[in-house]
């Protein structure tokens, strides 16, 4: 059944559902930017081109509406048959057509909208797994997905002669969340405890007793999440900050 307004009641999903769709409408202006004849130039993300960076968050949306018909049938539908897949899925779409890349993104976004659209309230629950092969309520497929869209729209970089996606763009909220997620993966595989410190908003997140770092929090997520680590420092002494663990 599809219907034109969310089935979810869920306050805690439906502010979720924004955040993603914001997200998205993020992404794809940032790609709308990006003119054809820069597809193939290089992203923020090593080894990846633009194109890479297109293929990857369009086929992501299409796996995660595997995840949402997997919760809505009951019939388990896995994101990916392996890891192998997903790597030549990534290599073939970027070699699509910029016509069919631009397509591929849209509409496999509209269509992942359209499943948690028409996904009944009490699916919701519903477990799921994930190609890291994490046992999840469907609900955390929302936030996936704002992950890729607002992390990946700055990874386009900016097209010649504009300003592309910028961290500082990302909303407190979304910035907020990332980070914690980001800081707990991490706790969870024992890394050193990293305290981060604002100096924009006076915010303190981590763990004290290892590493202790200070910088704008639009900053502190780059460096978290490995993009870039200007106008982060350690507080020690000042010094760069060093590279930061791996986070997914």
């Amino acid at each position: 059944m599809t219907v034109l307004t969310d089935r979810a009641t869920d306050p805690a999903v439906l502010a979720d559902l924004q955040d993603a769709r914001l997200g998205q409408a993020f992404f794809s202006r940032a790609l709308n930017e990006i003119r054809n004849d820069e597809l193939g130039e290089p992203s923020r993300m090593p080894g990846w081109s633009r194109a890479h960076v297109a293929a990857h968050v369009g086929y992501n949306a299409r796996a995660l509406t595997r995840l949402v018909e997997w919760a809505e049938t009951g019939v388990e539908t896995p994101m990916y048959a392996s890891p192998a897949e997903r790597s030549e899925e990534i290599e073939l779409g970027a070699t699509l057509s910029p016509r069919a890349l631009r397509h591929l993104s849209d509409h496999a976004a509209v269509s992942l909208d359209v499943a948690w659209r028409d996904l009944p309230p009490e699916r919701w629950t519903a477990r799921v797994r994930t190609a890291r092969g994490r046992d999840v309520p469907v609900s955390e497929t929302v936030w996936m997905r704002s992950r890729e869209v607002w992390l990946h729209a700055i990874d386009l970089g900016p097209g010649r002669g504009r300003a592309g996606a910028r961290v500082d763009d990302v909303p407190a909220r979304v910035v907020v969340r990332l980070l914690a997620d980001v800081l707990g993966a991490w706790a969870d595989r024992g890394e050193q405890p990293v305290l981060l410190e604002t100096d924009d908003t006076g915010e303190v997140f981590g763990t004290p007793g290892g590493l202790v770092l200070q910088g704008r929090r639009a900053d502190l997520l780059a460096w978290a999440t490995g993009r870039s680590s200007r106008g982060v420092r350690r507080a020690d002494d000042g010094s760069a900050a060093p590279p930061a663990p791996a986070w997914l």
